[in-house]
């Protein structure tokens, strides 16, 4: 029988949640390209500076991203590369299983 870490699970679990939202999502996609302000994520997204606030305090929280003041403005970066990329094969993964699902869809449609 397999030993399984059952914390490590859970916080694996926790760090999954962090990412349970779109915006996030978005946050983190933008952040692979490298440090922005609140500011320029909030436009970037088309969405109000306090949502973009609030999803990177989220984001800072659970550990995803860091935040760097300079002045008023506050900059924030991943914490870790690999974050962008775990996203990253999530989203290529979505991306093959609806390419999979399109494919059965139109033999069903055929048949």
């Amino acid at each position: 029988m397999e030993y399984y870490d059952t914390e490590l699970y859970l916080l694996k679990a926790e760090l999954c949640k962090t990412f349970a939202d779109p915006k996030r999502l978005m946050i983190i996609e933008e952040l692979r390209n490298g440090e922005k302000s609140v500011g320029e994520l909030a436009e970037r997204l088309s969405v109000p500076h306090a949502v973009a606030s609030r999803h990177l305090a989220i984001l800072r929280e659970r550990g995803a991203v860091r935040a760097r003041r300079d002045g008023t403005s506050v900059f924030y970066s991943l914490s870790d590369p690999r974050i962008g990329e775990a996203c990253q094969l999530v989203h290529q993964a979505l991306l093959g299983l609806m390419e999979r699902n399109r494919e059965l869809a139109e033999k069903v449609i055929r048949s």
